[in-house]
């Protein structure tokens, strides 16, 4: 083999990887790490800021659209989420779907 040949195939299977990725969950791989980094930025950002006690919001990312899901105890919480989460680079939209617990 030849180590043009050899090339070859390699920028093939990564072609052919790329495209299969795509094909089953609509992104591509490079938009899925992306979206996987926003949610671990997104998640750090609400576990760190221990005065708003953050840690049952769950986070979803795809797109670089991030959607925040669960319960928290006040009004105040859900809008400094939705302010965490804008500060994560790489956020594009995020959907604030946080219900606040009734006592």
């Amino acid at each position: 083999m030849t180590a043009t040949y050899r090339s070859m195939m390699v920028i093939l299977a990564l072609v052919l990887l790329t495209t299969a990725c795509q094909s089953t969950t609509g992104k591509t791989a490079g938009t899925s790490v992306d979206d996987a980094t926003i949610t671990a930025s997104v998640k750090s950002r609400l576990v760190a800021d221990k005065p708003a006690n953050l840690t049952r919001v769950d986070v979803d990312t795809n797109n670089g659209t991030v959607y925040l899901n669960g319960t928290v105890e006040s009004p105040d919480q859900k809008v400094r989420a939705e302010q965490l989460a804008w500060q994560a680079k790489g956020v594009k939209t995020v959907v604030n779907n946080l219900q606040v617990q009734k006592k």
